[in-house]
């Protein structure tokens, strides 16, 4: 579809009126996905470490503890290139409780201890750690046989359990290689599939788990739903119908971002654009599937790059990058009153046409401010500096895309540091001036990065968009969650004078 003119202009959101009713009081919470949690094992899981940062959280007096997507990875590591939107990446399996389980050996969880990198080696995971998690399951596969617990999950899961299994045994079948190269006469190996099922439902025990704690100690987990798939996932190859493929399964079209300020270049995703019309046929069905399958285990969902729901960038399949896209138009409300008052947040970032800020309205949404988008342009009409911030949105210091607090500052332009000290009085800010500055904005929440609460340089940035390889590794050595558990009464002390307080 072409993209057509903007709406009328709406009146802003009041707290009152949000669709998302989570986001109803003034609340704070800390950005960080499992992977990058301290931890023995060789990457931050749903075990000990995350039950710790929860009892943190809850003793600082955060409300919210907000995490990336938790699908399987693919190539490039980044958990928005999820394999499937609704599996849960085995990676954070809990090593310790399998080895409780009686599903791995002293001897294989001890050969995965944590190496002398401080970082995430996603190497590693895939060359060690997998095999690993593929003996765990193929023990509970033949354990689950006849258990009831795992019939109900099979049956209560199964309009997406069943392909997924089935796409991982014909992955693992045709040596992991995109499914446009599949030979789709292959069979499944009914051994693979039945693993990798136990090793969802596995992934689901543990995250009860670890829900039921966060909920037994005040503290709620606000999730993040991509809004595109992976091209080489289980989504489009088990429902081709719903994307832009061509007969192999390939996209004719990808997702991407104009030049912006993370890229001159613009960013080019790669994903397979959507069929919104065929969605809009059975009322976005596949969708709130998705939505209703996210607040199974969060209590509240991002909706990455919102404003697809209204216009999305087009790149014709093969471009070297993304400049030579066009605008086409999203599914716009008929997509959000499909899903209901479901508890959704705006990621409304980047370039945006004046109908992004419109729907967004229209929808109740809460959107997001982040401080570093303070600074680089006029003040005027900038959502982003803290003098506009309003309540309908959700403050950042920074994303999972941003550099650290402090490594921003360290190389902040001319220009922003001038913004900077117009703003803090004519004097420089330090990184907890800043901090202190989104958390007193009258944004309902407001969410720090753990980088930014350690005050880490921005060696600790955990992604970089427009880089290929190095991302998503960052993870906290046990010398950061010594620091974060000498701090809880400081946070209460900065989190009741700004009147966010968890009850």
């Amino acid at each position: 579809m072409a993209k057509s003119a903007a709406p009328a202009s709406v009146p802003a959101v009041s707290r009152e009126t949000f669709r998302c009713k989570a986001f109803a009081r003034r609340s704070a919470g800390v950005l960080a996905h499992p992977t990058s949690l301290a931890g023995a094992g060789p990457v931050g899981s749903l075990g000990e470490e995350a039950h710790a940062f929860i009892d943190l959280l809850a003793e600082a007096g955060f409300g919210w503890w907000q995490v990336c997507p938790l699908g399987p990875t693919g190539y490039g590591d980044s958990p928005y290139q999820a394999l499937s939107v609704f599996a849960g990446n085995p990676y954070l399996l809990d090593l310790r409780g399998l080895r409780e389980d009686g599903l791995l050996t002293e001897a294989e969880t001890s050969a995965l201890a944590r190496g002398r990198d401080a970082d995430t080696d996603y190497g590693r995971l895939w060359t060690e750690l997998r095999p690993t998690l593929d003996r765990a399951a193929g023990r509970a596969a033949s354990a689950l046989r006849s258990d009831r617990a795992y019939a109900a999950f099979r049956e209560r899961e199964q309009g997406w359990l069943e392909d997924w299994a089935r796409f991982m045994a014909q992955r693992e079948r045709h040596a992991f290689c995109p499914p446009s190269a599949w030979d789709r006469s292959c069979a499944s190996d009914p051994e693979a599939a039945e693993r990798a099922a136990a090793l969802q439902y596995l992934f689901a025990l543990q995250f009860a788990r670890l829900r039921e704690h966060a909920s037994g100690r005040g503290v709620r987990i606000f999730g993040d739903e991509p809004i595109y798939v992976s091209a080489d996932g289980c989504d489009a190859w088990a429902r081709p119908a719903l994307f832009d493929l061509d007969e192999a399964g390939r996209p004719r079209a990808v997702a991407g971002v104009p030049p912006d300020y993370f890229c001159a270049d613009g960013q080019l995703w790669g994903n397979p654009l959507y069929r919104w019309e065929k969605h809009a046929e059975d009322g976005f069905a596949w969708w709130r599937s998705r939505v209703r399958h996210d607040l199974g285990r969060f209590d509240a969902v991002r909706i990455d790059h919102f404003r697809g729901l209204h216009d999305y960038w087009s790149v014709p399949a093969g471009a070297a990058d993304a400049r030579g896209g066009e605008w086409l138009d999203g599914p716009g409300m008929a997509f959000i009153k499909a899903m209901g008052d479901a508890p959704l947040v705006a990621e409304d970032l980047g370039m945006l046409s004046p109908g992004v800020e419109v729907l967004r309205k229209e929808a109740g949404l809460p959107g997001m401010s982040v401080l570093q988008f303070g600074f680089g342009d006029p003040k005027e009409g900038n959502a982003h500096h803290p003098e506009n911030v309003t309540e309908d949105r959700v403050a950042y210091t920074g994303t999972h895309d941003n550099d650290t607090l402090v490594g921003w500052l360290d190389a902040a332009s001319e220009a922003e540091r001038r913004a900077l000290r117009e703003a803090f009085r004519g004097r420089d800010p330090s990184a907890d001036d800043l901090v202190r500055s989104v958390l007193s904005s009258p944004a309902v929440a407001a969410f720090l990065p753990a980088q930014d609460l350690l005050g880490l340089g921005g060696a600790a940035r955990f992604n970089s968009p427009g880089r290929a390889d190095g991302n998503w590794r960052w993870r906290m050595t046990a010398q950061h969650r010594g620091r974060l558990e000498s701090k809880p009464a400081d946070l209460r002390v900065l989190l009741r004078s700004c009147g966010r307080l968890s009850a």
